[in-house]
């Protein structure tokens, strides 16, 4: 069966009042499409929690940088909504730049608390587009709950803090990073590496591995992230952006008492990696 598409916000409303008619609940994966099984466990997370599963497929042009791959970015919508119905998807929500963002729009979600450092010290926009879009999203669907991977888990806490501050009823539901069977996390850009460059990449979460193992035994942060930072770079990363270790629930600075989590970016060529483990405490 064709999964269905709704390319507006007037006919994705249209379904989601006919489904709670029929007192549904109702469960939204927000993606960018170029969907791998990663993306098709959240479909699957998400059913356990609803019974209708929305699966948004959009590239979100206010989260690249002019110096990003916005207009290399994969997208391959027909495989995305076969992929998405085979996993149990309900609805495709595919608009387009216009309709999220018609010309005279003139609003930005403006994030502060866990949003700061890490990947903003990187890409000091990424935070407010993403912000933006997942409002836009939520408020459109207005789902019983969404669905985000943990593997962009800087991510996950700033939306999780945004729906609280903004009063969105919507609860917001963290889904394991799903990994090759070396521990590479799935990513779209992993399309963008070569085979030897795997290789390299799988060394991303063995060394973070290593690292908690370090943090959890007691030793010292400041040490124990200088290894993982060179060890890195002797696997054959180009640089580090960063390897740091922050309190899991609310990414504030981390007291080896608390649970914390391990978070990762790196450059391998052309392409940027992110990555992230828990660390239990010390």
């Amino acid at each position: 069966m064709t999964l269905p598409v709704a390319t507006t916000v007037t006919a994705l409303r249209a379904t989601i009042a006919s489904w709670r008619r029929e007192g549904l609940r109702v469960g939204l994966v927000p993606t960018m499409g170029a969907l791998h099984e990663g993306h098709l466990s959240l479909i699957r997370h998400a059913l356990r929690k609803a019974d209708r599963c929305i699966v948004t497929i959009f590239v979100n042009p206010t989260q690249f940088a002019p110096t990003e791959d916005l207009d290399k970015y994969p997208r391959q919508l027909a495989r995305d909504l076969d992929l998405a119905g085979a996993s149990g998807a309900h609805l495709a929500f595919a608009p387009s730049v216009g309709e999220m963002y018609p010309d005279d729009f003139a609003t930005r979600v403006k994030v502060a608390g866990p949003a700061l450092g890490l990947e903003t010290d990187f890409r000091p926009a990424f935070f407010e587009g993403v912000a933006t879009v997942v409002t836009k999203l939520l408020l459109q669907a207005l789902p019983d709950c969404a669905v985000f991977g943990e593997k962009d888990y800087q991510q996950l806490c700033v939306i999780r803090r945004l729906a609280g501050d903004l009063d969105i009823p919507v609860e917001i539901t963290g889904a394991p990073t799903v990994r090759d069977a070396f521990g590479l996390a799935l990513s779209s850009r992993n399309a963008y590496l070569s085979v030897d460059q795997i290789d390299v990449a799988r060394q991303l979460n063995a060394i973070l591995r290593e690292t908690a193992t370090r943090l959890a035994q007691g030793a010292d942060t400041d040490e124990a992230l200088d290894i993982a930072r060179a060890d890195l770079l002797a696997a054959g990363f180009r640089s580090v952006d960063y390897v740091a270790v922050r309190d899991a629930d609310v990414l504030a600075p981390w007291s080896s008492k608390r649970e914390g989590r391990l978070l990762a970016a790196a450059w391998l060529g052309q392409t940027r990696l992110i990555d992230n483990i828990p660390v239990p405490p010390a």
